[in-house]
């Protein structure tokens, strides 16, 4: 990479003062809110067309550009499984040549061997021309035992909204006939080969508050889906409900599942002339899946029957269920203190374990017994990223992938009691004997120690310039990927930084899943305050070791990482000198008001609420925004068709940049949905055009403090 840019002026520079923006009628900028407005999409063309005019002419931009577009189409990536059918694998393949994706399949043993013969079941691209239609791939559900029907889930654009159709692996075409659903958020399983659960869009009623499904039919094949019968109903104030069919060994179980909040769910076994049996499990756990006849369940919380505590897996027998006898619980696996289980999958007759210690990956592997559960280890990589692939329904091979921030993926194939086996290797994309990572512990306001991944140029001294991305919530772990795949969908971002001569850090803080249920329930509504802490507190700690300085300093999340990266610059614009807010969650006051929003009411609280507004006011990040020079520079992508955080987040934070004087960066992309990108080229400017910003801003060329100029 080469030189940054000199600093230039300011955006937009005409300071206002603001009200506090407590009811809707005091915020200016609400018509931002309407997605394909005219007045709102010339605003964002005029913002897209600065940033772009800015950075687009840094002498790096081009040159990140193109080689992360080289790095994300490289054709010796892995074909990872995307599903295991019997004595078949199918991959969805994704090149220069195939943006959108080639989905096809190959035999188990050519592909264990590491020599798969791929036939082309569905090309996304030709697919697109030919129905001059913007697919993106969503997935495919094949119907188990024999798997020659799928339902093919594609999306206009990369919306969250799916149209749905039956696929023939046979023919290797679309069903005449076969089972057809437009463009929706729907919930669509297979109940059996002529029958589907299904919940859609019908119109008024049908869907919840949070917009996704209401109802639950059974809609048989070759009859029109008015003519569905409908089998449970949920609540408008729910998130959602839907269906689900499990194969274990011969048997087929079908359940059904209510989610009254995005925390809890009743789920019902479904029974004979589909009347539902609701199951024992607490209205927390997590449903993971069948094994010989036990549903296995991971806790949130304690269960005193079966003596386990919260973040054990636990089983029922689903006969004594379907019976109306009393189902007992067992344990079938304790965590201990410093681990949490972030997946779990089944083959024909073992449980696979993912389970992070100290932010590890670790395999295990369990077989039910007469006597209970038993386990082992899996012997693979210590020191990294682990992450089950996939797991075949007969037999029992488990494929799973082995990285760290310097170590390219392996995906290994485990069977029975055999050593695993390496599949393929990625190969080196940079020199990783030029940097170092090393794992090190914050300790935040609390007291809670706060674990942080640190990656530097090798032999470097002294303070650098230095990203920081991090989640925080909804439970979800952040693990290092190698570097090429980090910060999330910012491609090799965190490579380039590192190769210009500084530093990378992934923060483990509260909110998410990397200790257990207690990591993200310390973070939850009203102890949201701790999440952003414990950011604080990785800043802080990496300043006091002299590893870092104020303002130049960039904090990074997307989605949920929204809010956090909003907050620690309202809350610390001495410490921050550039924020990366991506896809974000920023208007607290009114996120429950848009798209998905009121589904998360339970991960931060509902600002309807006087006493949740309470506490959500002190940290929502639109809200606290102030005039002033010396916010941190804040770079805001998107999607215009994100249909789950609503565009109007950013566009409104980017407005309040605009009046108060304070620069800013802005890049809505017109398709892709909540991942932004909708194709590799996508993800490569945006690569590029944050490495730009970073530079620009923080940049080991800058004067400390210069970002306020």
């Amino acid at each position: 990479m080469v030189a940054r840019w000199a600093l230039a002026a300011a955006l937009i520079a005409t300071p206002a003062a603001l009200p506090a923006q407590d009811t809707d009628a005091q915020d200016p900028y609400i018509w931002l809110e309407e997605i394909k407005g005219e007045k709102a999409i010339a605003q964002v063309d005029e913002w897209n067309a600065a940033t772009e005019a800015k950075l687009t002419a840094a002498p790096e931009y081009p040159i990140a550009k193109a080689c992360a577009k080289q790095i994300l189409d490289d054709d010796r990536q892995i074909a990872m499984p995307t599903a295991i059918y019997g004595d078949k694998v199918t991959n969805l393949w994704r090149d220069a040549a195939n943006p959108r994706g080639v989905w096809r399949i190959a035999s188990l043993a050519s592909y264990t061997a590491g020599t798969p013969e791929w036939k082309t079941l569905i090309d996304v691209d030709k697919l697109g021309r030919d129905e001059n239609q913007s697919w993106v791939w969503h997935g495919a559900n094949c119907l188990a035992p024999d798997y020659a029907r799928c339902l093919v889930s594609i999306s206009p654009g990369g919306t969250d909204a799916d149209v749905v159709r039956e696929f023939d692996i046979g023919t290797g075409r679309f069903v005449d006939g076969g089972f057809t659903l437009p463009a929706a958020k729907s919930n669509v399983a297979w109940f059996d080969k002529d029958t589907l659960f299904v919940g859609t869009d019908e119109g008024a009623g049908s869907m919840t508050d949070s917009g996704y499904p209401r109802l639950v039919k059974l809609w048989k094949r070759g009859t029109p889906f008015a003519s569905a019968r409908q089998i449970a109903a949920g609540e408008q104030a729910d998130v959602s409900i839907s269906g689900l069919s499990v194969l274990d060994g011969d048997t087929r179980w079908q359940f059904v599942n209510r989610s009254p909040t995005f925390w809890t769910n009743k789920w019902s076994l479904v029974s004979d002339g589909g009347r539902l049996v609701p199951l024992p499990l607490p209205e927390d756990a997590e449903f993971e899946t069948v094994l010989g006849g036990q549903l296995i369940a991971k806790l949130n919380s304690p269960l005193a029957a079966a003596g386990a505590g919260s973040g054990s897996l636990v089983a029922w027998p689903l006969a004594d269920i379907r019976a109306g006898r009393t189902a007992k619980p067992t344990v079938v696996f304790r965590p201990e203190a410093s681990q949490s289980v972030e997946e779990v999958s089944s083959s024909e007759n073992a449980l696979w374990i993912k389970v992070l210690d100290d932010v590890s990956g670790k395999l295990l592997r369990y077989d039910p017994a007469s006597t209970g559960w038993t386990g082992r280890a899996i012997p693979l990589p210590a020191n990294s990223t682990v992450q089950i692939a996939q797991t075949s329904g007969k037999g029992d091979t488990a494929f799973v992938s082995v990285e760290s921030m310097l170590t390219p993926p392996t995906l290994y194939a485990v069977t029975g009691d055999a050593a695993p086996v390496a599949v393929a290797s990625e190969p080196p994309q940079f020199d990783a004997s030029k940097f170092e990572v090393v794992q090190k512990f914050a300790t935040s306001k609390d007291g809670t120690k706060v674990p942080y991944y640190l990656a530097r140029p090798k032999g470097a001294t002294g303070p650098l310039p230095t990203l920081i991305h991090a989640y925080g919530g909804f439970r979800n772990a952040q693990t290092p990927k190698y570097l090429t795949e980090e910060p999330y969908r910012s491609g090799p971002l965190g490579l380039f930084w590192l190769e210009e001569g500084n530093a990378y850090v992934l923060a483990n803080i509260r909110g998410g899943g990397e200790y257990g249920p207690r990591w993200h329930q310390e973070a939850l509504r009203e102890k949201r305050q701790n999440s952003f802490d414990d950011f604080h507190a990785v800043a802080d700690d990496l300043v006091a070791q002299g590893l870092a300085e104020k303002k130049r300093i960039a904090a990074s999340g997307r989605s949920n990482g929204g809010v956090l990266v909003g907050a620690v610059a309202n809350q610390r614009p001495d410490l921050y000198g550039a924020i990366i807010s991506g896809s974000p969650l920023i208007d607290m006051r009114r996120y429950n008001k848009l798209l998905a929003g009121a589904s998360w009411m339970d991960e931060y609280g509902n600002p309807d609420v006087p006493a949740d507004w309470a506490y959500m006011k002190a940290w929502s990040p639109y809200q606290n925004m102030k005039p002033g020079k010396d916010a941190p520079v804040a770079f805001y992508y998107l999607s215009t068709l994100d249909d789950r955080v609503h565009p109007g987040h950013a566009r409104k934070a980017a407005a309040k940049h605009e009046a108060f004087g304070q620069r800013f960066y802005y890049h809505e992309y017109k398709e892709g949905g909540h991942s932004v990108g909708a194709d590799h080229a996508e993800d490569a400017k945006r690569a590029a055009l944050l490495l730009a910003f970073l530079n620009r801003e923080i940049g080991s060329e800058m004067a400390a403090g210069s970002v306020t100029d």
